[in-house]
Formats: C-alpha cells, structure tokens, sequence
C-alpha cells in the first residue's frame, strides 16, 4: 500500500510539473473558456453589452442534461455488463470494479483539471488553467452562471451543463481501453495508467480536434482565419468528427492494443477455455450501449434541433445495418449466426457511425453501418490472429478499426451529391464541402496524428507504471481470478 500511495505522489507531482511547464500556463488569466464548439460568455461581459446577452433554451438544456445520463449509463451499467459477460466468472466482479472505478477516477480529474485543458483556450495541442477547479463557472454573489456557446450563433448552453456532458466522454473513453487488459492487469497500475494517459493522451487529443472559439467569433471573412487559428490542430485542418472517432474510439482502441502488448497475454491463452461466461449479461450491455448512445451522438449536437434529429436517426440505422451485416457475414463463414457477433456488431456499428452520425445522410448510415459490420469482423478475427496481441476484449479490433472506418467514410459521405450535410463556412452560416478527395485527405491526417500520438503516450505510460508498480498479477493470482486475488471478493457464490 505505501508502495502504491508513493507511486501516486510521484505521478502527481510529474503531471503537475508537466501542466505547470505548458505555454499554456501563462494565459491562465487571459483563456477563454469553450465548449465543443464555443467560447463562453462571463457575466461581467454580458453587464457591459449594451444588448440584453441571449439566454439557454429550457428545452436545450433539458436535452443535454438527459444526454448527459444517458452517457453516463454508457459506462455504468452498459459498458461494465457488456466487457463483464465476456469474461469468465471468476473474473467479473473485477471488471465491474474497473469500469466503476475508472469511471469515478476520471469524472474527479475532468473537473479538477481535465476540462479546463481541454476546452479553455491555450494553444493549438492544449488549453490553459481558466477554469481549473471549474472555476469562474457560478457567481455565488450574483447568482450568475457561465455560458458556453452550441453550434448556432446566439445560442449559449450553460458550461457546467457542456462540462458535464464531456466530462462522460473522458471517463468512458478511459473505461473502454482496460477491456484489452481484463483478466490479468493489477488495479493499481490500472488505475495509475489512466491518470497518466487521461492527462497526456485524451486531453490533447480532445483539445485538438473539438476546441475552438465557437460560432459567434466568426464575425466576418476579414477575421475568419484569425479565429480559426485560435483553435485546436485537428480543428484547424477541417477534420470532422461528430462525436468521437478520433478522440474516443480511435484513441481508446489503439491505446489498448499497446496495453495488451505491453501487459503480455493471460496464462492459458490458446489451451485453456476461455469463452465468456454470460452472453445474457453481454447482449443486455450491448443493448443498454445501444440505448445510451442517442445521447453520446444526437446530444453532440449540443442542441435539440435537426441535426440531433439527423445523429439520432443515423445512429439508430447504422447499428441495425451493423448487426446484420456482422451476423449473415458470420452465419456464411461459420455455419452459425452466434449471440456474440449481433451484440459485437452493434457495437461495431455504434462506434462507426460516431464521427459521422450528424455529418452524412441516410445512405451514408446505411454504408457505415453495412461496412462496420464486415470491416470490425475481419478485425477481431483475421487481423487479430496477425498482430498475434491479446487484446481480449477486442477493443482494437472493434472501437480502433470501427473508428477509423466511420472517420474515413464520413469524409466521403459528408459530400451533398451523396446525401451529406457538408460543412458549415462559419462567417455566412452557409453549407460548403471541399470535395470528396481532399476532405478524406484531411480526415485520414486526423487519424494519423491520433493514432500515433496515443500510441507514443500508451506506451511511454505503460512503461513508466511498470517500471513502479508493475502491470500484472501473479500466475497464482491470476488462475484463483481477479475477484479474489484483488478484491477479496466474488461475484457469484455456489
């Protein structure tokens, strides 16, 4: 236990000095705060305008807030029955525990530091301190509270409702890298990995591709580029994603291929049984994920409006064309359409449809969906064997490939000709697309940089925490399960 505390110091003071030493620091008191899309309005700036300030809609900010929820029921319970079905018995109440606690972790270090670094203004790979602690969010004197802006001009969203909201996209995209690791990895150097990668991985990954100064900044073409070089790097180069593939799916799956390397494989592995040990808890997970996700992708839209209409309907298809493509394609090479290829196929369909769920038509759904399906099969079965990794519950295969799939076919889709919405031009309020060869060009440099990026910081983590604590359990511990050897605890009883 002292070995672990003294570990935690160690990490802390090195996240600490690393924060500390960033360019961003010296804009502690000149950042301005963000959402997804927008710069916030402080209540001193909205006393000096001459014109009342517009307010949150009731009905928006009643649609994110259940978004919110339902994000949060992503992880607990869906994404903890989900990973834990696939395990064997005496392993799952040791999932369950990952899940829920890394969940907890992440939500505390997202309001102590993580929002702020990745949603205030910095520089173009990070943000600054402004709201560190959360801070400058609610005037207690005034009763006040910090705007953030939505997609739309003059359409402000209360920043502790957006903080909230991306607050469970942190904590369930950390959640979905320790499916590659079940069964085998310590809950301590579990636990140190996701302080470390958070920080170092998901923060500048979000604030690259989602931060920007938001709509209202964009007062004329004479000050378009000016704004524009305000935001995020991925942002800069024109890369759209909706919400996610890049920085949850792509980030988690990649980050978890270097983790099953890293932590070796299970004992037994290819002599041993080791099928999952419910499928029903699994396809009420896979469900459960299916229903949460409405609100990780219509409440990208930050507003309830048409494109969280678009992102809700798109969503729904494409996981449905998932399932089906996962399955009849199993059903031809197998013999048998199984339980786990429907449920890993809506899972495969979810994440591909993400980056592009507000950005294509309904036959861009349609394709994603079909091809999600086919592409994250082949993934956990012919490509799995190739990388030779065992990444047990498949998160590179499905979330990584899924990812980068629904990343790509959202550039090709986005286009008009094929049903898309294109993109907005910021300044006119108008709809533009730069053409099919060149956006798919920037959407495969956006997978690139995420893919390398999270790699090298995976890496540099998993090394670092097992050069401390070490990342896996012993053979003895490993053989009695996870439930016992770490917790003391079992979740079933003869």
């Amino acid at each position: 236990m002292k070995k672990w505390v003294a570990s935690l110091a160690v990490i802390a003071g090195f996240v600490v000095s690393a924060l500390a030493s960033s360019p961003a620091w010296s804009q502690t008191d000149a950042a301005t705060p963000a959402a997804a899309a927008p710069a916030a309005a402080t209540p001193a700036a909205d006393a000096a305008s001459a014109t009342p300030a517009p307010t949150p809609n009731k009905g928006d900010t009643a649609w994110m807030l259940t978004s919110t929820a339902l994000v949060l029921a992503m992880s607990v319970p869906a994404l903890a029955l989900f990973y834990g079905g696939l395990v064997r018995s005496k392993n799952m109440l040791s999932v369950l525990m990952q899940v829920f606690v890394t969940f907890s972790l992440i939500t505390v270090l997202w309001c102590i530091y993580g929002y702020t670094l990745a949603f205030t203004e910095g520089n173009a790979f990070i943000g600054g301190f402004d709201r560190l602690f959360m801070r400058g969010m609610f005037d207690p004197e005034t009763g006040a509270f910090s705007m953030a802006a939505t997609f739309s001009k003059a359409t402000p969203l209360y920043e502790f409702v957006y903080a909230a909201f991306q607050a469970t996209f942190a904590a369930i995209t950390c959640c979905l890298i320790l499916g590659a690791m079940v069964e085998r990895i310590k809950f301590s150097a579990l636990l140190l990995f996701m302080v470390i990668w958070f920080t170092f991985s998901y923060l500048p990954v979000a604030h690259m591709v989602w931060f920007w100064p938001g709509p209202d900044e964009f007062k004329s073409a004479a000050v378009a580029d000016a704004v524009t070089a305000r935001a995020g790097f991925i942002w800069q180069t024109g890369a759209l994603d909706y919400a996610g593939g890049t920085v949850v799916h792509i980030n988690a799956g990649v980050a978890g291929l270097v983790g099953a390397f890293m932590v070796g494989k299970r004992v037994g592995l290819g002599r041993e049984s080791m099928a999952p040990h419910s499928l029903t808890m699994t396809m009420i997970g896979a469900s459960l994920l299916w229903f949460g996700w409405f609100g990780f992708n219509a409440g990208s839209a930050l507003e309830a409006n048409g494109f969280a209409a678009l992102a809700f309907i798109n969503t729904y298809l494409a996981t449905a064309c998932a399932v089906l493509s996962w399955t009849f394609a199993e059903w031809f090479i197998k013999g048998k359409p199984s339980m786990l290829g429907a449920a890993s196929g809506a899972v495969a369909g979810l994440v591909a449809i993400t980056p592009a769920a507000g950005n294509v038509g309904i036959s861009g759904a349609f394709i994603i969906g079909l091809a999600a399906g086919l592409v994250c099969l082949w993934g956990v079965t012919s490509l799995k064997k190739m990388i030779r990794a065992d990444d047990a519950l498949d998160v590179f295969g499905v979330h990584a490939l899924g990812g980068i799939l629904g990343a790509l076919l959202t550039g090709i889709f986005n286009a008009p000709g094929l049903g898309g919405p294109g993109a907005a031009d910021w300044v006119t309020g108008k709809q533009i697309y730069p053409g099919i060869l060149p956006q798919l060009l920037i959407q495969a440099k956006a997978v690139g940089i995420t893919i390398v990026w999270t790699a090298v910081v995976a890496l540099v983590a998993f090394k670092l925490v097992d050069m401390l604590i070490g990342l896996r359990v012993t053979e003895e511990q490993e053989r009695e399960g996870l439930d016992i050897s770490s917790h003391g605890e079992s979740a079933y009883h003869p």
